[in-house]
């Protein structure tokens, strides 16, 4: 198995302790990243990369690399310490390089696991955070590991241990799992968007030339009959909502 991990603390404490311990349950290779030696440059909020494509990115030459890592991995780490409540900025930074994926969803057959650590409070808020995001991305299941240290130099082993471990079990096992109904409502959103009249053409151009216009959710993903068929209700109410 092949992991590519995400750092998004500019430190390595307790954040990256936890990776670490993670790690031994994890049979594989990685990509360690650390946000802070890439230094890219902050997102100025341009939408080149929604309206025209990620490739029109002006930092397309920071991001490109970290993403076709993503691409390679059979499963994904991504860490972080809170900050003022959030994630780390570095961390942000990034996340804010991949809106297009809001509306081009594309790790549907990837797994993700999140590490998130506290002197405080608000770890379970960042990694929701963090949760949503890679669902957003078309992240198949997501585990998660929080803890608050209470600003001592301390992790807890067990806990990573028993949830790394789970989250080792299921990349392995190659299982997809069936998305939640909010995860369904929203890939119909772009799917229809794609299709309206005036569509963002990046979006239209992706969607048609996968083909996952013409699926209820990425083929790869089995859905059941009630998710099937929320998926048709939704699709055809935003195509006329969308006309």
């Amino acid at each position: 198995m092949n992991y590519v991990v995400i750092n998004g603390s500019p430190r390595k404490k307790n954040t990256w302790k936890m990776v670490k311990q993670a790690e031994l349950n994890l049979k594989g290779n990685f990509e360690e990243i650390q946000l802070i030696k890439e230094r890219i440059p902050l997102c100025n909020g341009c939408f080149k990369c929604i309206m025209e494509g990620e490739d029109e990115c002006p930092h397309f030459d920071k991001i490109k690399p970290i993403m076709d890592k993503i691409r390679a991995a059979d499963g994904i780490i991504i860490a972080s310490p809170v900050y003022a409540m959030n994630v780390t900025a570095l961390l942000k930074n990034f996340f804010d390089h991949t809106a297009y994926l809001y509306h081009r969803p594309e790790f549907f057959t990837k797994k993700a696991l999140v590490v998130v650590s506290t002197a405080g409070a608000g770890q379970k808020d960042v990694a929701k955070y963090i949760d949503e995001t890679l669902r957003h991305w078309g992240i198949n299941k997501v585990y998660k590991i929080t803890y608050a240290c209470g600003g001592k130099d301390s992790i807890d082993e067990d806990n990573i241990n028993k949830i790394s471990k789970k989250f080792a079990s299921d990349v392995e096992s190659g299982k997809l799992h069936s998305p939640k109904f909010g995860d369904v409502l929203f890939y119909n959103v772009w799917r229809a968007m794609a299709l309206s009249k005036d569509p963002i053409e990046a979006d239209r151009k992706y969607w048609t030339e996968t083909d996952l216009v013409n699926h209820d959710f990425a083929p790869e993903v089995k859905l059941n009959i009630v998710k099937k068929s929320f998926s048709k209700i939704m699709f055809f109410i935003f195509k006329k909502v969308m006309k």
